[in-house]
């Protein structure tokens, strides 16, 4: 038996996960969220203890301490000291053209890593800080990345190009990459062994703080939303999605601002809270409800933008036989996954209000008896995902 950590850092979360392999028993779970915040939450759940606390986590190296101290507490813990951990998996999400698969951390990799930086500024450097964190801890485990990027080396050049000079491509490695793949991969297979048919079209619809959206043609990822970096694509909490570059050079040239400053009203600024002052969804839909006329309008433009990716997916597939919503706002928006779904009967996806309303962490079908295009709720589970490709490994 082998106990995996997983650790799984987003933008302003941290989710993690320490599974028995190869039997697959969580042992503990948990989730720090809005790192950063005022308001910051840490949820811890073992055999014996199930509860959260409110605590200061002004940044993930706190947040993964205080994980910790909860693995190892004498009383809410499962484990005495850190060598009862045999390997740390961490998810990363740039791995860049140098990362096809599942890699033993070491210098080198960390190095790569961190040159990745500006091209995943929200998550690489809280990625790398985890494992820095990790290897202090648990000196003695064996720290494996498992990379974002990966599900989707199979996507075809039409799709990864873009529209610029070869050179740029293939020296400079500048393309999609593609990214929320460990979320990806696991729901897509959840879906296909739904379906029971390996021959299949699916599109999976990754909601959370960050958003993204997947064409997924016979288990393989053949087009996604997010590209050369996290940033375009979906609306996100923080994060603009796609944008005319122009904008850009009107942000620089007109205005002033300097690249820094632009990078950061793209990747910091924008979304949800620029367009709503909010960046987590929970409080948007509650100002909608009171009538906030810019909370209505972000949520319209959110649905939106991610029905137009469907219609995209289906015509590039030419066909599809199901959608998957999952993650944070996937899983738990009835509202959301309303708004995206409805007026959609022209490519055969009809919810069903009642399966739509029901709060359940189950795969779950939502739609209609009559859609032709089944519609599903599928729980991600990445850690699961990690454990099995680090259990594998090491």
């Amino acid at each position: 038996m082998k106990n995996i950590l997983v650790i799984n850092t987003g933008s302003s979360s941290f989710k993690f996960q320490l599974i028995q392999m190869p039997a697959e028993k969580v042992l503990a779970s948990g989730l720090v969220e809005r790192i950063g915040q005022q308001n910051s939450e840490i949820h811890f759940t073992s055999e014996g203890y199930s509860g959260k606390q409110e605590q200061d986590v002004p940044n993930h190296s706190v947040a993964l301490k205080a994980v910790t101290n909860l693995l190892m507490d004498p009383e809410k813990g499962v484990i005495k000291n850190a060598s009862d951990i045999t390997a740390i998996g961490h998810r990363v999400v740039h791995g860049g053209t140098t990362f096809s698969e599942t890699t033993v951390i070491n210098d080198e990799v960390k190095q790569e890593i961190k040159s990745l930086f500006s091209l995943a500024p929200l998550h690489n450097p809280p990625n790398l800080t985890g494992i820095e964190v990790a290897e202090e801890v648990f000196p003695n485990a064996k720290q494996v990345a498992v990379f974002d990027t990966a599900f989707h080396s199979s996507i075809p050049a039409k799709a990864y190009k873009y529209a610029i000079p070869n050179k740029l491509t293939e020296e400079n490695d500048i393309r999609l990459y593609g990214f929320h793949g460990t979320s990806h991969k696991y729901v897509s297979e959840q879906a296909i062994e739904k379906l029971g048919k390996s021959d299949s079209k699916i599109i999976s619809v990754h909601l959370g703080n960050g958003c993204s959206i997947t064409a997924v043609e016979n288990g393989k990822s053949v087009d996604h939303s997010m590209g050369f970096t996290p940033l375009s694509g979906l609306i996100m909490g923080t994060r603009s999605g796609d944008i005319d570059p122009s904008v850009i050079f009107h942000l620089v040239d007109k205005l002033g601002y300097s690249l820094k400053e632009v990078n950061e009203i793209l990747t910091k600024k924008s979304g949800m809270l620029g367009l709503t002052g909010f960046s987590d969804l929970r409080d948007i839909e509650t100002e909608a409800q009171k009538g906030n006329r810019e909370c209505k309008l972000a949520l319209e433009m959110n649905a939106y933008r991610i029905k137009k990716y469907i219609g995209s997916y289906v015509a590039a597939m030419n066909g599809l036989d199901l959608l998957v919503f999952t993650a944070g706002i996937g899983e738990n928006s009835s509202t959301m996954r309303n708004l995206i779904c409805e007026n959609m009967d022209f490519l055969g996806i009809e919810l069903d209000p009642s399966k739509n309303d029901i709060r359940s962490k189950e795969n779950r079908i939502i739609s209609s008896e009559s859609s032709k295009v089944k519609v599903m709720v599928i729980p991600t589970n990445e850690e699961l995902e990690i454990a099995r490709q680090v259990d594998k490994l090491v």
